[in-house]
């Protein structure tokens, strides 16, 4: 076992760090930080993510992607402005779902632009009353001749607003045991309307969070992807994959924050010494950073897992439960070092918490993920 990165690793740690500061992060100063950013601004930051290559690390070299270990993917995720690695995990799962079973014609006709970042992909999977259980989609499927067709509402939905493609989870009956059968469906919005809606939220405000409709929708019938009830199994493994990475989001907000407290406290003032020299202050600093790194490495753990074979539903469930809960208490220590400038809008701290707080939704709630958790360790599903 090896907790040194590789010089191959720090090298693409250092491309995205330098990447990000330099130009990506200017771009998203460019606009407020309590909207969406402009689709024109995401795509001029997609084109950067485009030249490092990790708009689809999971796909192979020889299928245009970027062939990465998953624990590389994770080091690379984490040292992105959380907005903007969120979206890319949207796009780069969308990219990895339309490869799995789809025809020639599809991948040719799509994952060049989206792998060189000149158009922008998601997945609209949750529901009103379908979110981890996917199972339970009602928006339905019809095909008659050569179109297919989509009826129904999704929510809660990465890229939706911004993006080029979508692909859709959808109903389309029942298999001879009753099980219900999900299908993927890609929408190209150039060829079919679909009704998006921004749905504002408490944090991560630059990103793209929408509810979308499909009345009737229609698209071409090679445009239905693999087979009959394989959506489930496409959306548990991403999510297996995911999870981890929503982990390593929080884990950038709480090593920024960490950052600052350590600055502040070195030059704050109380009772004629500096606030780093009160023992107290110093226990804080040490519960701070010992959040952070075990929630890293927890992180760094599961996806170490994937990239060995192992089964990582568990270990996945675990890693992002742990990383998003002791992140969100991390910044929430920092506030309380900085006292009232911890709830100002001039350091952002504020601004990182409820970022951070974002990050135990998507992908799985707290409650899900330790229900996931707890089957892996029993055996038994506490779901049905």
């Amino acid at each position: 076992m090896d907790f040194q990165i590789s010089e191959d690793q720090q090298a693409m740690v250092s491309a995205v760090q330098h990447v990000a500061h330099d130009a990506i992060e200017p771009i998203m100063k460019e606009y407020p930080l309590s909207q969406p950013l402009p689709k024109e601004a995401m795509l001029r930051i997609f084109a950067h993510l485009a030249e490092l290559g990790i708009t689809a690390p999971r796909l192979s070299e020889a299928a245009g992607g970027g062939g990465l270990k998953m624990l590389d993917y994770g080091m690379l995720i984490e040292q992105l402005p959380p907005v903007v690695a969120l979206s890319l995990i949207s796009h780069e799962g969308t990219i990895s779902r339309i490869n799995a079973g789809c025809p020639q014609e599809i991948r040719d006709a799509y994952l060049p632009d989206l792998i060189a970042g000149r158009k922008i992909a998601c997945t609209a999977n949750s529901e009103s009353d379908a979110g981890s259980d996917s199972n339970a989609v009602k928006t339905r499927l019809e095909i008659e001749g050569n179109y297919a067709y989509i009826t129904g509402r999704k929510m809660w939905i990465t890229n939706a607003s911004i993006c080029d493609v979508v692909n859709v989870s959808c109903s389309a009956g029942v298999d001879a045991n009753g099980k219900p059968l999900t299908r993927r469906v890609l929408v190209d919005r150039s060829q079919s309307d679909i009704d998006v809606r921004e749905t504002p939220v408490t944090g991560l405000q630059q990103g793209h969070l929408s509810e979308v409709e499909f009345n009737r929708t229609r698209v071409p019938l090679n445009h239905v992807l693999g087979e009959p009830g394989d959506a489930g199994k496409y959306l548990t493994l991403a999510w297996n994959a995911n999870r981890p990475l929503l982990g390593l989001m929080a884990v950038h907000l709480a090593q920024c924050a960490l950052d600052k407290t350590r600055e502040y406290v070195g030059v704050r003032k109380q009772f004629g010494k500096v606030l780093g020299a009160h023992q107290l202050v110093q226990q804080d600093l040490s519960d701070i950073e010992s959040q952070v790194i075990s929630a890293r490495l927890m992180c760094y753990y599961a996806l170490s897992c994937m990239d060995a074979g192992q089964r990582a539903n568990g270990t996945s469930a675990m890693a992002k439960r742990y990383a998003t809960h002791a992140c969100e208490r991390a910044i929430n220590l920092a506030m309380q070092l900085h006292g009232a400038m911890g709830i100002t809008q001039e350091l952002q701290l504020e601004r990182m918490w409820r970022d951070a707080r974002m990050f135990q939704v998507p992908d799985g709630t707290m409650g899900i993920l330790a229900l996931i958790h707890g089957r892996e360790l029993t055996g038994i599903g506490a779901f049905r």
